[in-house]
C-alpha cells in the first residue's frame, strides 16, 4: 500500500512567512500519523526492526529534514543508505554521503543505535562533531567505520575516548588544526587512518595502532621527523607523509615494513641518502619522495619491485645504477630535475609508460636499440641535459609514444625521417640542439601532433608546403635556425594554429595569409621578407603578439591593425615602413623604431615626430617633412569627423557608434532575483538594467565569452550586468528552466572572493547575470596599467590570499567541485586594491568543450594560463585550475603579463628558477627591494607559485594546500 502526500491544488508563487510556518507544522503532524500508521498496521514481514531502532530513525529523519531522501511510508532498512542485518533485525550501516545536511544535531540520535557498524558522513557540509556523540558512538563496540571527510570541520580533533573495535577513520578534506596527543590513543584496533588535506601542526602522532594498515596524513604542517613506532606497525601497506614539513632522515628500519606498498613522502624537507632496504620490501610498488633534499647516489636495486618511482626535484647525484631502469614490472620513473651524471642505462623495461630523466647533467648519446622494444612507452623527457650524438631513429618503433623532449641537449645529425612513424605523437620538442637539415616530409604527416618546437637548430632548406597536413598542430615554432625561401601560402589552411615562430631565419617573399586563430603570437621577424604589411592580419582578432621587425617591410601602417582587440604587443621596428603611424590603444606596447621614414604622433600635442634623429644637415628636409605631415593629419582629422558624422545620420551597422534610441530593448522571457539580501531585492531593476545593456557605452569589459555592463539602478547603486551568449552551440543550456536552475544552485553561495550571481535575465539570444560592481575593474587592467608599479606589496598578497580563499571554496563545493575553464588576471574583479573576486563561475556549468569549432584555449583558458597537459587530455581539472593560478600569482610577482613578447611567463620563471639563490632576480625590483622583509616574503610566495605551475599535475598542491602556504608566507 503506497500512501501519497502531494499537495494536488496549485502552489502560489509567493506566500507569507506564517502560511509557511502552518504548511510545515501539517507536514509534521502527516508525518507522525504516518508513522504511527507504521508501527501499527505494517506487514510483519517488514517491520522486524526493533521498535527503539524504528523510533530512532524516525527522530533522525525529522532532524535531517531531507523528506525527500526518506520514505517514511517505507521500512527504515529500504531507506537510501541504510543496511540492515539479514532479516531486517537491526541497522548496521548509514550512509549519508553528499548529502548537504550543515546541522550536526541529529549525530548523537544515530549513536543510540547500538547495533551500528559503518557510519559515512562525508560530503554533508557539517560544521562540528557534537561531544554528545563522541561519547555516545564510543560505547559502541561494533562500530568499524566513522567517515566524516570533506565536511567543514575545524578546531582541533576529539578526544576518541572507547571507539575499541573501530578500524576504519577517516577526516580528511577538513580545516582541523592544532596538535595530536592523546587524542587517538585509545583506537587500538585503527587499521586505516586518514587525516590528509587538514591545518594540523604538530608532531605525527607517536601512539599508533600497531595493526595500523593505512596511514595517509598528507597536505598538513606536520613537523619534525617520521616516529621510530610507524616502524613497529608490521601491516601497514599504505603510508602518504607528502605535503607537510616533515624533516631528518628516512629510517634504514623502514626495510622492516615487509607489507609496504605505496610509501610517500613528496614536498617535505627530508635530507640523507634514499634508504638501501626499500629494495628488499618485495610488496612496494609505489615510491614517490620528489621535492625534498635528498642527496648522494641512487641505491642500486631499488626497482626491483615498483612499478612507480618518482624522485624529481631533490639534489640526487652521481649516475644512474645499470639496472634502474630495467626491471620488467617498472611502468614509470622520473628523476628530473636532480644533479644526475653519465649515461642513461640501455636496459630499460619493455612495460614502460613514461620516462622522465630531464635538468640533470646526463651525458654520452641516447641509447638507440632499447627504444624499439618500448612498445608502452606514452612520455619521453631528456631535455636540459648535455646529451650528444644522433636522434635515435629506432625511437620510430614506439608506436604510442605521445610525447618526445630532447630540448636543450647537444644532439646533432638530421631529424630521423622514422619519426613519421609515430602516429600518436602530440608534442615533439627537440630546440635548442645542434641539428642540421631539413625538415623530413614524413614528420608532416602526423594528424595528431599539437606541438611542433624544434627553433635554435642549424636546420635549413625550405618549409614544407605540407606543413599543412598538421590539421591539429596548435603551436609550430621554426625560429632561430637557417630556413630559406617564402613562407609556404598553405600555412593558412592551419586551422587549430594559435602560436606560429619564425623568426630568425631566412625567409623571403611576402607574408602570406595567416591562420585565423592565432593568439599567441605571429613571430616573422629577423628574416627578409619584403612588401607591405598585409591588412589581413587585422583579421587575427584573438592574436596577442605580433613581431615583424628586423625585415625590409614597406609601405604604410594599416590602419586596421588598430582594430585587432586582443593586441597587447606591436614589434615593427627595423622596417622600410613610411607614412603616418595609427594610433592603436594604450594598452598595446609600440614598437616601430627604426622606421626612417615613418611618422609618429606625438600624443601630448598631436605633432608629428620622426622615430629616427634627424640630422643637423637635413634640418630643412626635417621641417618640411613634419609640415607635409601636420598637413595630412589635418586632412586624416577632417575625414574622421566627415565618416562620424555620416554615420550618425546613416546609422552605420557598428556596435560601438549605435546610440541607445537605435536599439530595441532586449526581450525579457524570464527574470529571477536570486539573492536573499533585502539591499539587492531592492536595489536591483530588470527594465533599468535592460536600458544600460543596450548602450554600448555602457560596457566595461569584454571577455571571450562574455561582455560586461555597468548598469546604475533607480537607487544609484551600481551593478555589473554580463551579457552571455547563447546562441553560440559551444553554449549548451539545454532549456532556460535548466539555465535558471543552475543560477539558482550558483547564487546560494556564500564566500566574499567569488563572484555570486545576484540575478538573472533570459532572453531568446542572450543570459544576463548580475553581479555586485568592482570598481577597480579586472587584476590584468590594475596589475599590468597605469596602477601596476603604485601596486605595494600588502596589496599584491591581499589579492593572491583572497582569490585563493575563492578558488579553494569553489573546489571544495560539495561532493561536485566548480572548475573554471578560463581562470586568469583578466577574471578577477577587484572591489578595492585588496579585495579580488573570481569571475566566470557559471561558465562549468554551460559550456561543452566538445561543440567547441575553435582551439583548444577557447574552452580551457586564456593564453599563458593553460596548463601543459591540457594539450593531450582536453579535459578541465583542479589541477589545471591550480596551475593557472601559479600564473596569476608569477603575475602578482614579477609584475610582467601571462605572456610576453611570445614567451610565456611560467616557462620563463621555471627556467630562470633553476638556481635557488637566483630567485630575487626574479621578482618586481619595484616591489622586492622595498624591505628585506618583504622580499622574504614574496620568494616565500614564489616558492608556491613554483609548485603551482609544476608541469606534472599530480605533483601540484590542492588549493586547500596552497591557501595554507600563502598565509604562512606572511
Amino acid at each position: 500500500m503506497h500512501i501519497h502526500l502531494i499537495d494536488q491544488k496549485p502552489k502560489k508563487k509567493f506566500r507569507t512567512n506564517n502560511s509557511q510556518l502552518v504548511a510545515k507544522m501539517n507536514r509534521y503532524e502527516k508525518s507522525t500519523l504516518l508513522f504511527l500508521f507504521f508501527l501499527l498496521f505494517c506487514p510483519m514481514v517488514f517491520c522486524q526492526l526493533s521498535s527503539k531502532q524504528t523510533t530512532i530513525m524516525f527522530n533522525v529523519s525529522k532532524l535531517i529534514n531531507k523528506a525527500h531522501l526518506w520514505d517514511i511510508t517505507k521500512a527504515p532498512c529500504s531507506w537510501q543508505g541504510v543496511t540492515c542485518s539479514s532479516g531486517n533485525s537491526s541497522v548496521t550501516k548509514i550512509s549519508l554521503s553528499g548529502i548537504s545536511l550543515n546541522s550536526s544535531d541529529f549525530l548523537p540520535q544515530l549513536c543510540q543505535i547500538d547495533s551500528l557498524e559503518s557510519l559515512d558522513l562525508s560530503k554533508c557540509q557539517l560544521h562540528s562533531i557534537p561531544n554528545e556523540f563522541i561519547t555516545a558512538c564510543g560505547k559502541i563496540d561494533g562500530l568499524k567505520l566513522l567517515n566524516f571527510s570533506e565536511n567543514r570541520l575545524s578546531g582541533s580533533l576529539p578526544t576518541f575516548l572507547g571507539f575499541v573495535g573501530l578500524e576504519f577513520l577517516d577526516l580528511s578534506f577538513n580545516t582541523f588544526s592544532g596538535n595530536i596527543s592523546l587524542q587517538l590513543d585509545g583506537l587500538v584496533s585503527l587499521k586505516s587512518l586518514n587525516l590528509s588535506a587538514n591545518r594540523f601542526t604538530s608532531l605525527i602522532p607517536k601512539n599508533l595502532s600497531l595493526v595500523l594498515e593505512q596511514l595517509q596524513l598528507s597536505v598538513n604542517e606536520f613537523h619534525g621527523t617520521i616516529p621510530d613506532r610507524i616502524m613497529n606497525c608490521l601491516n601497514l601497506t599504505l603510508i602518504d607523509l607528502s605535503q607537510n614539513r616533515l624533516s631528518g632522515t628516512v629510517p634504514d628500519s623502514i626495510e622492516n615494513l615487509a607489507k609496504l606498498e605505496i610509501l610517500i613522502l613528496s614536498s617535505n624537507n627530508f635530507i640523507g641518502k634514499i634508504p638501501k632496504g626499500l629494495s628488499s620490501i618485495t610488496t612496494l610498488s609505489r615510491f614517490a619522495a620528489y621535492q625534498n633534499h635528498f642527496d648522494g647516489t641512487i641505491p642500486s636495486g631499488i626497482t626491483t619491485n615498483l612499478r612507480n618511482l618518482d624522485l624529481s626535484f631533490n639534489n640526487l647525484s652521481g649516475s644512474i645504477p645499470l639496472d634502474l631502469l630495467s626491471p620488467p614490472k617498472l611502468q614509470t620513473i622520473d628523476l628530473s630535475y636532480n644533479l644526475l651524471t653519465g649515461p642513461i642505462p640501455s636496459k630499460i623495461s619493455a612495460k614502460l609508460i613514461r620516462l622522465r630523466l630531464g635538468s640533470n647533467y646526463l651525458n654520452e648519446t641516447i641509447p638507440s636499440s632499447t627504444f624499439g622494444t618500448l612498445q608502452n612507452l606514452v612520455y619521453l623527457e631528456l631535455e636540459n641535459n648535455s646529451l650528444t650524438g644522433l636522434v635515435p631513429p629506432d625511437l620510430g618503433s614506439c608506436p604510442n609514444l605521445a610525447l618526445l623532449s630532447l630540448a636543450v641537449n647537444n644532439l646533432t645529425g638530421t631529424l630521423p625521417i622514422q619519426l613519421g612513424n609515430l602516429s600518436h605523437l602530440q608534442v615533439m620538442k627537440l630546440q635548442s640542439n645542434k641539428l642540421i637539415g631539413g625538415i623530413p616530409i614524413e614528420i608532416t604527416q602526423l594528424q595528431k601532433l599539437s606541438i611542433l618546437n624544434i627553433s635554435w637548430n642549424s636546420l635549413s632548406g625550405s618549409i614544407p608546403s605540407t606543413i599543412s597536413n598538421l590539421g591539429n598542430l596548435t603551436n609550430l615554432n621554426l625560429q632561430g635556425n637557417q630556413f630559406s625561401g617564402p613562407i609556404p601560402d598553405t600555412i593558412s589552411r592551419m586551422n587549430s594554429l594559435i602560436e606560429l615562430q619564425l623568426g630568425g631565419n631566412q625567409l623571403n617573399g611576402r607574408i602570406p595569409n595567416m591562420p585565423a586563430k592565432l593568439q599567441i603570437a605571429l613571430n616573422l621577424s629577423s628574416n627578409n621578407l619584403v612588401g607591405s604589411i598585409p591588412m589581413t592580419l587585422s583579421q587575427l582578432t584573438g592574436l596577442e603578439v605580433l613581431d615583424l621587425s628586423n625585415n625590409s617591410l614597406s609601405g604604410e601602417i594599416p590602419s586596421s591593425l588598430t582594430t585587432m582587440t586582443s593586441l597587447t604587443q606591436l614589434i615593427l621596428r627595423n622596417n622600410m615602413l613610411s607614412g603616418v603611424c595609427p594610433k592603436f590603444n594604450p594598452h598595446v606596447m609600440l614598437n616601430v623604431s627604426g622606421n626612417q621614414e615613418l611618422i609618429v604622433m606625438n600624443d601630448t600635442n598631436q605633432t608629428p615626430s620622426i622615430t629616427q634623429p634627424a640630422k643637423k644637415g637635413k634640418s630643412v628636409a626635417t621641417a618640411l617633412l613634419i609640415g607635409f605631415a601636420v598637413a595630412l593629419f589635418a586632412v586624416l582629422v577632417v575625414t574622421w569627423l566627415a565618416i562620424s558624422i555620416s554615420r550618425r545620420y546613416y546609422r552605420v551597422n557598428d556596435e560601438q557608434l549605435q546610440s541607445p534610441e537605435d536599439l530595441p530593448l532586449p526581450q525579457v522571457l524570464q527574470g529571477n532575483i536570486l539573492t536573499a539580501n533585502g539591499i539587492h531585492r531592492s536595489n536591483i531593476d530588470f527594465t533599468k538594467a535592460m536600458e544600460a545593456v543596450a548602450n554600448p557605452s555602457n560596457i566595461t569589459l569584454k571577455t571571450r565569452f562574455s561582455t560586461y555592463y555597468k548598469a546604475v539602478m533607480p537607487s544609484g547603486s551600481s551593478y555589473f550586468v554580463k551579457r552571455i551568449n547563447w546562441s553560440d552551440k559551444i553554449f549548451q543550456l539545454g532549456s532556460h528552466d535548466k539555465f535558471g536552475h543552475e543560477l539558482e544552485v550558483l547564487g546560494k553561495l556564500s564566500n566574499s572572493n567569488v563572484m555570486t550571481p545576484l540575478a538573472y535575465v533570459l532572453t531568446v539570444d542572450n543570459a544576463y547575470l548580475f553581479y555586485e560592481y568592482a570598481p577597480k575593474g579586472t587584476l590584468f587592467d590594475v596589475l599590468h596599467g597605469s596602477l601596476g608599479k603604485a601596486l605595494d606589496w600588502a596589496s599584491r598578497y591581499s589579492i593572491a590570499v583572497g582569490a585563493a580563499q575563492g578558488l579553494a571554496f569553489l573546489h571544495g563545493f560539495n561532493s561536485c567541485p566548480i572548475l573554471l575553464l578560463d581562470l586568469s588576471s583578466r577574471n578577477i574583479m577587484l572591489k578595492t586594491l585588496k579585495e579580488p573576486q573570481v569571475g566566470d563561475i557559471e561558465l562549468c556549468k554551460v559550456i561543452d568543450p566538445s561543440k567547441s569549432t575553435g582551439s583548444l584555449s577557447m574552452v580551457a583558458g586564456s593564453v599563458g594560463y593553460i596548463p601543459p597537459e591540457y594539450a593531450y587530455t582536453m579535459r578541465v581539472t583542479m589541477a589545471g585550475n591550480v596551475y593557472s593560478f601559479g600564473v596569476i600569482l608569477l603575475e602578482l610577482l614579477t609584475g610582467k603579463p601571462a605572456v610576453s613578447e611570445g614567451t610565456e611567463l611560467a616557462k620563463w620563471v621555471l627556467n630562470n628558477s633553476v638556481k635557488q639563490d637566483k630567485w630575487d632576480h626574479i621578482l618586481d625590483s619595484n616591489v622586492s627591494r622595498t624591505s628585506l622583509a618583504i622580499k622574504s616574503q614574496m620568494l616565500a610566495v614564489l616558492k608556491v607559485a613554483l609548485g603551482c605551475v609544476n608541469v606534472s599535475p599530480d605533483a601540484r598542491p590542492k588549493m586547500k594546500s596552497v591557501l595554507r602556504m600563502l598565509l604562512n608566507a606572511r
